[in-house]
């Protein structure tokens, strides 16, 4: 290249050269500071804030709102009490304020599970023998009586759109373990019920570098769009137009420093390169031996596609995958856990599709040495009250009040329960735990501190857990 040649001249020359002594300058302080990788890969693995045992998350998202005392909160004055009115009760508590009737026992027996002894419901019959391993939080509570506005909190914080969720936060705060695959992939009910409400929104990276945003696996069809190249391309051509799009981006990336998005898009390109050749042998599960399908339940018609869902959950996280989210459940009422008629029903229905995957999974990440560094997390937005909504066949109303959630693995300590509902199970009551806490617990089990892990956007500094948030201690290992 000569000073002559259009692409360079000399004022810019020195102006490059003048700046390379203080880039390299720039590089030393990134080094030290462990921030130089982030800045050439957004995805490059990062170092927790402490040592950890979890490297890994896969949540089990309950879409709908599971009845607490139908499921693992185990109420016996629900019988005692069944058909009279709960007194002072706030008709606005659930969704259906004409609806409300009187308490209602569950349909469905528990019995006691595991050397703990925890009280479980039938309709979780091989769940119920992994209770040894899961630490249960029966004092969850929440703001919203509305899906949306609830699943927002869950997996954002707040109730409300357009802030990145939980598996995008993890993410930018640790990277990806696979430079071939997605570090956050989400999987959707795949029997044509729909995508939770807010859609992506849901798990979005919100604010945050664009490559934290979850990659949604397609129920139906190609898994992920153009994962696979045109058959009328060569690989040499699809490289060589790659690697001149990614100039020119990158130039334009240099006189627009502050344009995020773009590096993002650099990136995102790269990484659908490389998914074309490791995501099909990824999510290829017809690989897995038939002692392992089964174990899942995959032949079986009622589960087999949760099944074949948990079973992609963990051939991701063993090949580098960070954070999984996978969806029980899809639009509100009978197409999720939203119980508002029959729970009876609604509930065998949905942990009969449930219950012997989650089962397997457990399982299968035990016995491969993955479930020590692999959080495993089940819970919905929501819980629903210990009351009948009138109908032909009764089902519960939404309940903000109170939830249950359970996490096995990662460091958490097995056959423990943490914090109480009231003697009907309505509201939180000892030990409370909001979404904020939760939250704050998933990130200390991975290693990161939830006051530490920020994000400056519009001058104010945010975190997945906002202004609260503390870490739930008892059910550490």
């Amino acid at each position: 290249m000569t000073m002559n040649d259009p692409l360079i001249h000399r004022r810019s020359f020195l102006q490059r050269a003048g700046a390379g002594a203080g880039l390299l300058g720039l590089a030393g302080l990134l080094q030290d500071e462990r921030l130089l990788a982030a800045t050439l890969d957004p995805l490059a693995p990062k170092q927790p804030h402490f040592s950890a045992r979890a490297k890994r998350v896969i949540w089990i998202f309950v879409n709908g709102g599971p009845s607490q005392v139908d499921t693992w909160d185990y109420k016996p004055a629900l019988e005692k009490y069944d058909g009279k009115e709960l007194e002072g009760f706030d008709k606005f508590t659930g969704f259906f304020a004409n609806a409300v009737g009187g308490i209602m026992k569950s349909p469905f027996a528990f019995r006691p599970r595991g050397q703990c002894g925890k009280m479980v419901s039938d309709i979780f019959p091989q769940l119920g023998e992994h209770v040894d391993k899961m630490a249960f939080i029966h004092s969850g509570h929440t703001e919203s009586n509305n899906h949306s506005p609830a699943l927002f909190a869950m997996n954002c914080g707040l109730a409300r759109m357009g802030l990145p969720c939980a598996g995008s936060w993890v993410t930018y705060g640790l990277g990806s373990n696979s430079r071939d695959l997605p570090a956050f992939v989400v999987m959707s009910d795949p029997l044509n019920r729909g995508l939770p409400k807010g859609h992506a929104a849901n798990w979005s990276a919100g604010f945050l570098p664009g490559v934290c945003q979850g990659t949604w696996i397609k129920p139906t069809g190609d898994p992920i769009d153009n994962l696979f190249r045109p058959k009328d391309q060569s690989p040499e051509a699809q490289r060589g137009q790659l690697d001149l799009l990614a100039a020119m981006n990158r130039k334009h990336l240099a006189a627009q420093p502050a344009e995020q998005d773009l590096a993002a898009r650099i990136e995102s390109y790269e990484l659908a390169y490389r998914m074309q050749s490791a995501a099909p042998e990824a999510l290829d599960i017809a690989r897995e031996p038939e002692h392992i399908k089964k174990l899942y339940g995959l032949d079986r018609k009622a589960c087999k596609h949760f099944a074949a869902q948990c079973l992609t959950a963990r051939r991701l996280v063993e090949r580098g995958t960070r954070f999984v989210q996978i969806y029980s459940g899809g639009m509100e009422n009978q197409r999720s856990w939203d119980g508002h008629k029959d729970i009876k029903g609604n509930h065998t229905q949905f942990a009969g599709e449930t219950d012997q995957p989650v089962a397997g999974l457990l399982t299968d990440l035990e016995q491969r040495g993955l479930l020590d560094d692999t959080l495993v997390v089940w819970c919905g937005e929501f819980g629903r009250l210990p009351l009948a909504q009138k109908g032909a066949k009764p089902g519960r109303d939404h309940n903000p009040h109170c939830f249950t959630a359970w996490m096995a693995g990662g460091g958490v300590q097995g056959g423990v329960s943490h914090g109480e509902s009231d003697e009907l199970g309505h509201k939180a009551e000892v030990n409370k735990v909001h979404v904020n806490d939760l939250h704050a617990t998933i990130l200390h089990l991975l290693g990161l501190d939830h006051e530490e892990l920020t994000y400056v956007y519009n001058g104010r500094r945010f975190r997945l857990t906002d202004v609260a948030g503390e870490v739930i201690q008892p059910i550490l290992a």
